[in-house]
């Protein structure tokens, strides 16, 4: 399936990435090559395969869980490097500039 550069664009900017003409270029091709391939996989005929949940036999043990006390919430806050209101802040990544998502 052909993609567009413009909908590469598109992709790229839901993924706050940002290319140069020639990265864009490049990322439309090799985007069109992974749909390309899942194109290829959904033509397989899975109907006689049984499901598999987990291809090793091996069982994992896990230790009890016990409750216990967490760490001080002001130790933790001396390691960020901002906060505000008790929570470390980030910068912002999801904007309002396109209500159509």
């Amino acid at each position: 399936m052909a993609i567009s550069e413009e909908q590469a664009k598109h992709v790229a900017e839901l993924a706050k990435l940002s290319f140069s003409e020639d990265e864009l270029h490049q990322f439309t091709d090799q985007l069109g090559e992974i749909i390309d391939l899942v194109e290829t996989l959904e033509e397989v005929d899975t109907t006689d395969i049984a499901l598999t949940s987990n291809v090793n036999q091996e069982i994992n043990v896990i230790r009890e869980d016990e409750p216990r006390n967490g760490t001080n919430r002001d130790e933790l806050m001396k390691n960020a490097p901002e906060s505000e209101n008790g929570f470390i802040k980030v910068p912002a990544i999801i904007d309002n500039k396109e209500s159509e998502a």
